[in-house]
Formats: structure tokens, sequence, C-alpha cells
């Protein structure tokens, strides 16, 4: 993924969330490394924001699934936690981003209802890949 994929997809990630009315989000884009590609913080969101965005998307990258799809016991939880350094968030709003079959990283978003979160960053990871087919 290039860092103008990683741009795009965060610039439309946060411009969704505006459309929508959502609260101003941080939205994060990783490589397969999980390491930051891009990350924004919009206007107005809380500061907090723009870690727990890294950690969902990071959370997608290391468990291969939506981060919001995961469903663990709390003690399971907290040891993954420990061993990713706080970077693990079993919430909505971490989703992984591909073509086709290929997992080129992971998008996360924070600021909203988590549920509003993963909505933002999917329908960015979808619009980019129908960009993306279509050119």
């Amino acid at each position: 993924m290039t860092l103008a994929d990683a741009d795009r997809l965060v610039q439309t990630a946060l411009a969704v969330g505006a459309e929508r009315g959502f609260p101003p989000l941080a939205v994060a884009v990783v490589d397969l490394a999980a390491e930051v590609i891009v990350l924004r913080r919009g206007d107005g969101a809380m500061p907090m924001t723009s870690r727990i965005a890294v950690a969902k998307a990071r959370t997608a990258l290391y468990t291969l699934r939506a981060s919001g799809t995961i469903d663990l016991p709390g003690g399971i939880v907290d040891s993954i936690q420990h061993l990713y350094g706080g970077d693990f968030v079993p919430w909505a709003g971490g989703v992984l981003v591909t073509d086709g079959d290929l997992i080129l990283g992971a998008a996360g978003a924070s600021g909203a209802h988590a549920v509003e979160d993963e909505a933002a960053v999917q329908t960015a990871v979808r619009r980019w890949q129908e960009n993306r087919s279509a050119g």
C-alpha cells in the first residue's frame, strides 16, 4: 500500500464521519508490519482517539479480521493487551485493507460510537477498493 493509498483511506473515512454527523474521528492506516503509514485526528477529536485508532487497526491486522468481531473473555483480552503493549482493542473500528485476497494493511478509527468508527473505515476501504478496480 502506498502513502497515497493510505492518505486516501484516511481522508475518505474522515469525510464519511463528517457526512454522517459522527463526532470528530481519528483515523489510522497501518502496513503489514503494523507500523503507522498515516494518522490524522479531526478537529475537535479527543487526543486519546489517535492511539485508539492505531490500536484498532493493529488489532484487525493481528487477528486478520475486523476488530469488532473478536469475542474473547476479559482475562484473555487482558493477556493479549499485555503482549502487544496495549495495542489490542477488540471493539468495532478496525478493518483489514485488502486487494482481493491480498491483505495490504489495516485501517482503524476512534472518536464516535464503535459501530460508527467501523462504518467510517469500512466505507473508506470499500470506496478505495472500488476505485482501484475501476482504474
